[in-house]
């Protein structure tokens, strides 16, 4: 069976993915697996920027979202029309020639993966380019033209060492997706610690992170710019944060994970 792999520690939102599938599939009919991408509103592969946090302490992580050829796939149940199939491979193929355009796949997907063609009257969606594994391409377009490798496209033994360690780009959906993410957004906790008599930057003072609820202890140290980073911390929890120099120390309290925090210029005297 095929799969996916996406590594989001290693997209750099250059967008070639998107503009391979464009080039692929825009006025390009490769029926029975797909008719004609329209040039504009579908993105079968698109980036999704998620920018976090506040100014200056700003990440932007770039996700590539795209069908997850779920095993379990919603769209396949409730399509009336039997136009939806998935392959012996994995890939989930919506055939244009029996879809209505009833929009009922649309609305099931929980991935927003599926487009109307208001044109043709019918759902679109990512076919993982069958049409060119079946001409013997062993990726699909999106995947050939990834400069730093994100993409990855294969049988799913092959790739065991990547799906052991993927995680769910969205938690609490359990569709036996065919597409696996690695290092997805965790939240992250940071900020600048300085003098306010010396107006100067203060470096290599001690943070020490501790999770309310599990107790676990992360710990950091300022930077050439007085800088502090906690990165890799669990959603919704709340933190004691302990700043020491210099045998002095000061503590902040209910620092919460709901959001990523840039807890911006913190004195210490």
């Amino acid at each position: 069976m095929k799969a996916f792999i996406v590594d989001l520690s290693i997209c750099n939102g250059c967008y070639a993915c998107q503009i391979a599938c464009k080039d692929e599939h825009v006025g390009n009919d490769w029926t029975p697996y797909a008719k004609p991408q329209p040039d504009t509103g579908h993105f079968w592969i698109g980036i999704k920027e998620k920018e976090r946090g506040t100014v200056p302490k700003v990440m932007v992580t770039y996700i590539p979202r795209l069908c997850m050829h779920c095993d379990d796939a919603p769209c396949m149940k409730v399509c009336k029309a039997d136009a939806i199939y998935k392959r012996d491979d994995g890939l989930v193929i919506i055939d244009g020639d029996k879809c209505t355009g009833c929009k009922l796949c649309a609305d099931a997907c929980p991935y927003n993966a599926i487009f109307m063609n208001s044109d043709l009257n019918i759902a679109q969606k990512c076919t993982g380019c069958a049409h060119l594994l079946d001409d013997g391409w062993e990726v699909p377009r999106c995947v050939d033209n990834c400069p730093t490798g994100a993409l990855k496209f294969g049988e799913e033994e092959d790739l065991e060492e990547y799906i052991e360690m993927a995680e769910p780009i969205k938690p609490g959906i359990d569709l036996k997706t065919r597409v696996y993410y690695l290092n997805t957004p965790k939240k992250w906790v940071a900020g600048t610690l300085y003098d306010p008599v010396e107006k100067e930057v203060i470096v290599g003072a001690k943070g020490t992170l501790s999770d309310c609820e599990s107790k676990e202890i992360y710990t950091a140290e300022t930077d050439a710019f007085g800088d502090f980073w906690f990165r890799g911390l669990k959603d919704d929890r709340t933190f004691t944060l302990k700043l020491e120099n210099k045998g002095k120390s000061i503590t902040i309290d209910s620092i919460s994970t709901d959001d990523d925090r840039n807890l911006g210029d913190i004195p210490f005297e």
